[in-house]
């Protein structure tokens, strides 16, 4: 299986529900290094996986929508717990959307998976990876 990975990052603020999660029950800041991968399992006629200008256009196009923002007050977070797993899933669905719409310079069906990886800090990190199809 090939990959091209890219690397974002976002500023976000939240806060959790659930004694588990001790003083990050108030709301906190974090900054989050987020990378995609993206994979096949052949490269195309060009000899790439996908084109990175356009993989690095969609990775920051998917997280627009909460960087510098409080996900607290976002609605389609209500009631939802934003821990970085479920910030993985998160930016999975957005960037599968953009493979299915063709937008990394191939055809979406020839991508057959993606990996996100959000890191909170250089010793802790939380991965998605499914299928695109």
């Amino acid at each position: 299986m090939f990959a091209v990975e890219v690397s974002d990052h976002v500023m976000i603020a939240h806060s959790f529900r659930g004694e588990i999660f001790g003083p990050a029950q108030a709301l906190h800041g974090a900054t989050f290094t987020v990378s995609a991968a993206f994979l096949a399992e052949r490269l195309d006629a060009n000899g790439i996986v996908v084109d990175i200008g356009r993989a690095f256009e969609v990775l920051k196009a998917a997280l627009a929508p909460i960087n510098y923002r409080n996900l607290d007050e976002l609605p389609q977070f209500a009631g939802v717990n934003t821990t970085t797993e479920f910030l993985t899933r998160y930016v999975f669905d957005r960037l599968a959307d953009a493979v299915r719409a063709g937008k990394l310079g191939r055809d979406g069906r020839e991508i057959a998976a993606i990996r996100v990886t959000i890191a909170e800090s250089p010793l802790a990190r939380a991965f998605y990876e499914a299928p695109v199809w």
